[in-house]
């Protein structure tokens, strides 16, 4: 959309670290090869310097995961450049499980919050920790993710996603391994921090442990299946109910017929029912795997009515577009300018 667009991130970053770890520097080129339109600088965060960085742009978005250094530092430059905004964008459900973790004085700050679902944004205003916060929803990369030719030797279920922090443990075997193995599928799981118990489980219910897949072959993975499966971890369910992570977006977007376990869309973001089915207990799960798999009229719909939900109002160029306006309507409602750091520190207390 004509906008020059920079992209930072820490060198020490999780998950980058562990990608080289386990997969080697040849992991980083596939990347790059795979998004040639997509690059990235990375920094040290502790030496980190905003005015280096943020000298000439208009607008940052700093990532809820993003360093409390590397934060107080833009939010310095922040207050001695009035014309510069500064969005936070929070893509976790740490402000209800862990909001320790955030520093939330330096959130004074901000312009805005960019909140990825409405209850999280309900969240942060009914904490009182900011009241200028948009919802900014999760989307497909219609440019990557999109419907590829089926393989002709398509096995039956693929579940993408990490086992790992016990918070979907249970539900994964109501919801994947006992409905897989009670209707003897066959087909894979991909992801990481899978313990040996965990893999063993999978293998036993039909559905062979694949391990870490980049986000980039997903597309191929679902083409390679002929039905997937969502599964939210449970604060996505208790305690921020109605948000939906990517994948559900990214499934869509690839035509895979899609059953959700137990999550209520409670934004209406999407058709339920139409362009995905609701299990909300075991028996439901299989019931509708059997019927998507047995019946190609029903598969068809949820591919047909998924892939244009997704066309018509959560592709990325959709979020950017909805970035832009977010971006007008904080110059034109004239955002108090943050104060100085004493006032901060009193509004803190």
């Amino acid at each position: 959309m004509g906008h020059k667009l920079e992209v930072y991130e820490p060198a020490d970053a999780w998950s980058r670290t562990n990608l080289v770890e386990q997969e080697g520097t040849q992991a980083l080129r596939d990347f790059e090869n795979a998004y040639p339109w997509l690059h990235s600088t990375t920094y040290d965060t502790q030496s980190f310097e905003a005015s280096a960085v943020l000298g000439e742009a208009d607008l940052a978005i700093v990532h809820e995961w993003t360093d409390r250094n590397v934060i107080r530092s833009i939010v310095g430059f922040r207050r001695a450049n009035p014309d510069f905004r500064i969005f936070f964008h929070d893509t976790h459900h740490r402000a209800v499980t862990d909001p320790a973790s955030l520093d939330w004085e330096s959130l004074e700050g901000f312009d805005a919050v960019l909140a990825y679902g409405d209850s999280l944004k309900e969240c942060y205003r009914q904490r009182g920790w900011t009241s200028n916060v948009y919802v900014w929803h999760e989307a497909a990369d219609t440019r990557m993710f999109y419907p590829r030719t089926p393989h002709p030797d398509r096995r039956d279920l693929v579940w993408i996603g990490n086992w790992g922090d016990d918070e979907r443990t249970r539900e994964l075997q109501t919801y994947l391994l006992g409905p897989a193995n009670a209707l003897k599928l066959s087909g894979a799981v991909h992801g990481v921090r899978f313990p040996e118990s965990a893999v063993a489980s999978c293998e036993a219910a039909g559905l062979g442990y694949r391990g870490w897949i980049p986000n980039y072959r997903v597309p191929q993975a679902f083409a390679a299946h002929r039905v997937t499966v969502h599964i939210p971890r449970r604060p996505y369910v208790s305690a921020l109910p109605g948000i939906p992570t990517i994948r559900p977006f990214e499934a869509l977007a690839c035509g895979i017929p899609l059953i959700c376990a137990n999550w209520e869309d409670s934004e209406c973001l999407f058709r339920a029912g139409r362009d995905f089915l609701v299990a909300r207990s075991e028996a439901e799960m299989k019931r509708h795997l059997r019927d998507v798999l047995e019946d190609k009229a029903l598969a068809a719909s949820l591919r047909k009515n998924g892939l244009e939900t997704i066309e018509h109002r959560h592709t990325c160029k959709h979020r950017v577009g909805e970035l832009l306006s977010i971006y007008q309507n904080v110059q034109q409602i004239g955002i108090q300018q943050p104060g100085a750091p004493d006032e901060l520190e009193a509004v803190a207390g």
